[in-house]
């Protein structure tokens, strides 16, 4: 079994199956230099471009399962394009796992591209399907493709972030590497079944892993994550649970945007449930330059990049429809240790690339030679209320203020037992920044939203003071009780 997983071409016969299968492979291949997948295809498919790959495509009337009428359905993406890596796709039923073969007649080619017939050129990747917004259509739920990358939705999303296996390096000064999904194994679901579980090895240089994921489709697609990490060396710099999304501009973030939508993003804001209860909500930037920030922490409740923008209205695009983007919600199980959930902001100029990760890293290295286990509970959904009481950021606006030396800010805020307050109550900016100028904040009854306002003018460079950048911080207090999450915002002077 070990060896017909990690081959070109693995074994068509049936092997058995157990829950230590995919783990027992990852330790073999860690006791084992790395070997890179297969890349070699036809010089039509190797040189295939983006337009010509989206041409390449499955077709539908031979999905797995189809034929059964169960619950979900198993198509593959070929290999092409960007994604040329060749995994194995199992079955499991009965504790067996049967490989799924190749055939060039799943699939339709663009002119000039279409393989020899009996070539055995493998798959990229697979998605699976599901009667996810209507009983009788099968829609796509969740895919996995190029690396260890795959996108989810919930009932009504579109396609947004991602989340990754593992990040190695990302945003550090050296080369990011990139772990692969090798190989999968997709249990046989029953009639009837309400989730599917899907066991994955993870493999790259400097670590090899295995996954178990168990989904659940719904309004809120919840998927429960079970990864066990087998390291080559010692890694001091993993990125545990890493989410990947894009962020381009929003109403705190315009300077120099000459766009007709009002914001462009998949997601707004990290979303953090710290080990010590305090909820925190740091709106996204698409900063002049690469922006790291580390939110020190022990055993966190859990973090996610979140869309909380929810109107069309929000964005005025009709194709992108980036209101329909998930957010996703990471909720750790078991003791996580000391760390630092960290997000990386890199600068971008459109909207195709992503610029935003997020990640949990640990604060000890994760040593060679030894199992290191991150279980885990991913929400992918529209929001997720962590401490209902509060009241949340719903927006951030920062534009300037009447002195040219000064920022105003205005931040929105909706929920929790700030809701159901008098208007006249009488309630308690709590804003401080470690530098800089804090003047006239004020918070006050939003009627328009039938929620409240929080908005303070900022100068962040005042006599004497360097030019770093200045962390703000606000929230709403009623005496010295907290109504509202901390809102966190990295200012650039």
């Amino acid at each position: 079994m070990a060896q017909a997983s990690t081959t070109a071409n693995p074994a068509t016969s049936s092997t058995r199956f157990t829950l230590e299968t995919v783990p027992r492979l990852a330790r073999a291949l860690a006791s084992q230099p790395y070997r890179a997948p297969d890349e070699r295809l036809p010089a039509a498919l190797d040189a295939t471009g983006y337009d010509a790959y989206r041409d390449l495509r499955f077709d539908p009337s031979q999905a797995i399962w189809r034929a059964e009428g169960l619950p979900f359905q198993l198509q593959m993406f070929h290999r092409g394009f960007l994604f040329k890596q060749r995994i194995a796709l199992y079955e499991v039923a009965d504790g067996l796992a049967t490989p799924i073969a190749y055939a060039r007649d799943l699939f339709s080619f663009p002119p000039g591209v279409t393989p020899d017939l009996g070539s055995d050129l493998g798959f990229a990747g697979f998605r699976v399907h599901t009667p996810l917004n209507a009983p009788d259509v099968y829609d796509e739920l969740i895919a996995f493709l190029g690396a260890s990358y795959f996108r989810a939705l919930g009932k009504g999303h579109a396609y947004g972030l991602s989340a990754r296996g593992l990040a190695l390096g990302s945003g550090d000064a050296g080369a990011e590497e990139f772990p692969i999904f090798r190989a999968f194994w997709i249990e046989k679901p029953l009639p009837g079944a309400d989730h599917l579980v899907m066991h994955a090895l993870l493999d790259s240089p400097s670590v090899a892993g295995a996954f178990r994921f168990d989904m659940k489709p719904g309004a809120e697609t919840v998927i429960d994550v079970q990864s066990r990490l087998y390291p080559r060396v010692d890694l001091a710099r993993a990125g545990i649970a890493p989410l990947t999304s894009m962020f381009e501009f929003d109403a705190g973030d315009r300077v120099g945007t000459d766009d007709y939508r009002p914001a462009v993003h998949d997601s707004d804001g990290l979303a953090i449930l710290n080990g010590a209860g305090d909820q925190i909500w740091r709106p996204l930037s698409n900063p002049p330059r690469v922006q790291i920030s580390a939110f020190a922490d022990a055993d966190p409740r859990g973090f996610g990049l979140m869309q909380r923008k929810r109107g069309f209205g929000d964005y005025a695009d009709i194709e992108a429809r980036y209101h329909q983007r998930p957010s996703l919600w990471i909720e750790p199980s078991g003791d996580w240790g000391k760390g630092a959930v960290t997000l990386v902001e890199i600068p971008t100029g459109d909207e195709y690339h992503d610029n935003i990760v997020a990640f949990w890293r640990p604060e000890r290295p994760l040593r060679a030679g030894r199992e290191h286990r991150f279980d885990y509970r991913m929400h992918w959904c529209d929001t997720h209320r962590w401490k209902a009481d509060l009241a949340v950021v719903t927006d951030t606006r920062i534009g300037a203020a009447p002195d040219p030396a000064r920022r105003l800010v205005v931040l929105d805020l909706e929920g929790g037992r700030l809701a159901s307050l008098p208007r006249d109550s009488r309630l308690t900016p709590d804003v401080w920044a470690a530098r800089g100028e804090v003047v006239g904040a004020v918070v006050y009854p939003n009627p328009e939203t039938q929620g409240w306002r929080l908005s303070f003018e900022f100068r962040p460079q005042v006599p004497g003071a360097d030019d770093r950048d200045v962390e703000l911080h606000a929230r709403v207090l009623e005496g010295h009780v907290p109504l509202s999450e901390t809102w966190l915002y990295r200012c650039s002077p």
